[in-house]
């Protein structure tokens, strides 16, 4: 591990508003497990719903939305620490309080919040895991996770570039007749501003770094929100999917076909 990556994480156990277990290992003796359930209690202090956005890189996605909305609280989620810091450390020095971070393993989420403490969640910009759908954000894999955490009928955002993700997250939506919200393939068309109204404002009002490459790119942003529902199914879609035949920032992509 380079120099600066140490320095980041020496500095992070230092920032108020992280929280950090990345290992299994350490969830039985972790200090994050303590906050499950009172969130609202202990960091946040006010009863303002719970928002997560899961895999939130550098963090400007959830310190953007932070800022936007202080009636709602923040949280961030990501293993890789690194580049955590950038978002926490805006926080932090911004003084903005409805914002927290917290690295771990998305799968284990259901370790740090209680049942029915979580109101939203975002999901932008993924790796689409083309190859395994159990690794891929918006599978049943995960609904089943989200549930235990997202209070009866929560709403999930996805946003993203990928074509792939879309379809295959619209049609997981659809087979498990999840309520849709908002749905758009081009989240920045005239058709899209003037059908949806103020629906998607929210989704457009903030870009991130890589949102603003795919936009140069000439690539559609696609967003889809839908509610989970208090017990739902959970079954994954029998369909065919062309995968993504663009090359993506840090991921490979190839213009085979998927079976899902």
């Amino acid at each position: 591990m380079g120099k600066n990556k140490l320095k980041k994480f020496a500095e992070m156990e230092t920032f108020h508003n992280v929280f950090q277990c990345g290992a299994r290992e350490c969830v039985e003796d972790s200090p994050v497990v303590t906050m499950r359930g009172k969130w609202r209690e202990l960091y946040f202090h006010n009863n303002n719903p719970i928002v997560l956005e899961l895999g939130c890189g550098r963090g400007e996605y959830t310190v953007g939305l932070a800022q936007r909305d202080l009636n709602k609280n923040y949280i961030g989620i990501d293993i890789k620490g690194a580049r955590m810091w950038a978002g926490a450390k805006q926080a932090e020095l911004a003084g903005i309080k409805n914002v927290a971070f917290l690295r771990t393993n998305i799968e284990m989420i259901s370790n740090f919040f209680s049942p029915d403490e979580i109101d939203e969640i975002w999901i932008t910009f993924p790796d689409p895991q083309m190859k395994k759908a159990t690794k891929r954000l918006t599978s049943t894999y995960f609904m089943q996770r989200y549930r235990q955490l997202l209070r009866p009928d929560g709403i999930i955002h996805l946003k993203t570039d990928s074509p792939f993700l879309y379809t295959y997250t619209q049609a997981m939506v659809k087979e498990n007749h999840y309520p849709i919200l908002v749905d758009t393939n081009d989240l920045y068309s005239e058709e899209a501003i003037r059908t949806l109204g103020d629906k998607a404002n929210e989704a457009r009002m903030l870009q991130t770094h890589y949102e603003n490459q795919w936009l140069d790119r000439g690539l559609t942003i696609k967003y889809i929100v839908w509610q989970l529902p208090a017990e739902p199914s959970y079954i994954e879609p029998d369909i065919e999917i062309e995968k993504d035949t663009y090359r993506s920032y840090g991921r490979n992509y190839t213009s085979q076909n998927s079976t899902l």
